[in-house]
């Protein structure tokens, strides 16, 4: 194998866009996994609810 073949498959970007597909799609689950904790602490549910009460009262 010659210089420029072996450089050539080191640049391959070839799988590329499905590594970035699976760190976007590890990432949207974590930020849904931090807001699905955050939503369920009672200061933040008593929070929502005053302003729901404050909207509809």
């Amino acid at each position: 194998m010659d210089r420029w073949s072996r450089w050539k498959r080191f640049r391959d970007d070839e799988g590329m866009a499905t590594t970035e597909y699976a760190l976007v799609t590890v990432a949207a689950a974590a930020f849904a996994g931090l807001l699905i904790a955050i939503i369920k602490s009672e200061e933040v549910r008593g929070m929502l609810l005053g302003v729901i009460r404050s909207a509809f009262g």
